[in-house]
C-alpha cells in the first residue's frame, strides 16, 4: 500500500516555505470544505486529509520528523486528524478568515460576561448649507448609556445571576454535522453563561441607564453629507467606568441657488436671449460675495463658465474647488405689437441666414420626392 504524501496532498514542493504552504492550504480547504460540497463523501475525506497534512507540515518539528521517517515516525506524537494542538490557532485563524468562524470545531469560546452595549455610538446631525461651507460651533444634546449601579450592570435584581439552562453555563451551544462540530453563541445568555434570576427594578433588566448630556463640537469648514466627526470621551460608559467616543455623522441642507458637488459649486445664471446674442457683463453671487461674468456674443444655452478657487475649501487639505456658472437663456413669454414688428424686421434683415432649415432640408426634400416617383 502506497503511503499518503502530505506534500502531494497540499500540492506543494518539499522545499516550500510557510507562506506558500498556507496559501495552498487556504485554496484547497475552500475547495473541499463540506459546506461547499454537501453530501459529497469524497470531498469530505479529501478535506480531512488536507487538514491532517497541514497540521504536520506547518509544524517545524513534525515536518522534520515526517521528512526523515514518514508518517510512521509521527505515531505517538499527537498527530492525526484534529487531535493535535500544534498550529490549531493558525488553522482556526485561517478558517475564521474564510468562513467567519464556528467551523470544524475551530471556534474558541469567549466565555465571560459580554458587554450589553457598545462603548462608542453614533448620531446624525443636520447642518445648514452655509454652516457646512464655512464651519461653525454647535452645542448638541445627546443621550448616552451608563452601567446600572443598582444591579452592577448585570440586569439582575441585586446582581444575582444563575447558570444559563440553554448552554449549561458554557456560553455556547454545540451541534454536529458529520465529522464537523459547530459552536454558536448561546442565544439565551448571549455568551455570558449566566442569566438574571429576576430583572433589576431600576433598569428593567437592560443592565444600563440612559443619561442626558450636552457637548459642544467644532464643525470644520468643508464638511459634506456623510462626513463623520469623532468627539472623544462622549460615548457610553462601560461597567468598568471607561467612556467611549461619540461619532457625529452630518447631513447638509440644500441651498436655493448653490448646488454642491464635492468641493465644486454650481450656480444657474438666467439671462435674456438678447444678452446672449449681444454679450454683456453680469454680476453673479459667489461664496465670497460676488463675481463678474463676461458673456461673450453668441453665448449658448447651458454654456458653462468656470471660476477657479471659488468653490468649497477641502475639509482635509484646505484647497478650494471651483465655481461653475451655467447659463440658462430665457425668452419672452409674450410680445406686444411693436416688439413683434421689430423682431420680424430683425429676422428679415438676416435674409436666408434667419431660416437655416431651408438650406439644411432642401436636398432632403428632393430625395423624399424621388422615393415616390
Amino acid at each position: 500500500m502506497t503511503e499518503i504524501d502530505y506534500y502531494e496532498i497540499l500540492q506543494v514542493s518539499k522545499n516550500c516555505d510557510g507562506s506558500e504552504l498556507k496559501k495552498s492550504f487556504r485554496k484547497l480547504a475552500m475547495q473541499y470544505h463540506p459546506d461547499r460540497n454537501p453530501d459529497n463523501k469524497e470531498a469530505e475525506d479529501k478535506f480531512k486529509l488536507i487538514n491532517e497534512a497541514y497540521q504536520v507540515l506547518s509544524d517545524d518539528e513534525k515536518r522534520s520528523i515526517y521528512d526523515r521517517y514518514g508518517k510512521a515516525g509521527l505515531e505517538g506524537r499527537g498527530m492525526g486528524g484534529f487531535g493535535g494542538n500544534a498550529n490549531m490557532d493558525d488553522i482556526m485563524d485561517i478558517f475564521n478568515s474564510m468562513f467567519g468562524g464556528g467551523f470544524g470545531g475551530f471556534s474558541r469560546s469567549s466565555r465571560g460576561e459580554s458587554a450589553k452595549y457598545a462603548s462608542d455610538f453614533e448620531i446624525r446631525y443636520t447642518l445648514e448649507f452655509n454652516e457646512a461651507i464655512f464651519g461653525c460651533e454647535k452645542e448638541i444634546d445627546i443621550e448616552y448609556k451608563t452601567s446600572c449601579k443598582a444591579c452592577n450592570g448585570t440586569g439582575a435584581k441585586g446582581g444575582k445571576l444563575e447558570t444559563c439552562k440553554t448552554c449549561n453555563g458554557q456560553g455556547q451551544v454545540v451541534s454536529r454535522q458529520g465529522f464537523m462540530t459547530f459552536a454558536q453563541t448561546c442565544p439565551h445568555c448571549h455568551g455570558a453563561g449566566s442569566v438574571a434570576k429576576d430583572k433589576c427594578d431600576v433598569c428593567n433588566g437592560k443592565s444600563y441607564e440612559t443619561k442626558k448630556d450636552k457637548v459642544t463640537i467644532k464643525v470644520p469648514a468643508g464638511i459634506d453629507n456623510g462626513n463623520r466627526l469623532r468627539v472623544k470621551g462622549y460615548g457610553n460608559i462601560s461597567k468598568n467606568g471607561h467612556r467611549g467616543d461619540l461619532y457625529v455623522t452630518f447631513s447638509v441642507k440644500e441651498d436655493e441657488h448653490f448646488i454642491r458637488n464635492g468641493n465644486d459649486i454650481y450656480i444657474e445664471v438666467p439671462i435674456f436671449f438678447t444678452q446672449a446674442i449681444l454679450g454683456e457683463k453680469v454680476k453673479i453671487p459667489s461664496l465670497k460675495g460676488e463675481l463678474e461674468l463676461n458673456l461673450k456674443k453668441g453665448t449658448n444655452d447651458k454654456e458653462q463658465f468656470v471660476f477657479a478657487n471659488e468653490g468649497v475649501a477641502d475639509v482635509h487639505s484646505g484647497r478650494r474647488g471651483k465655481l461653475v456658472a451655467q447659463v440658462k437663456i430665457l425668452f419672452p413669454n409674450k410680445l406686444d405689437e411693436n416688439q413683434q414688428k421689430l423682431l420680424e424686421e430683425l429676422q428679415d434683415s438676416f435674409g436666408i441666414e434667419s431660416k437655416p432649415h431651408k438650406s439644411v432640408f432642401e436636398s432632403c426634400f428632393e430625395r423624399v420626392k424621388e422615393w415616390f416617383n
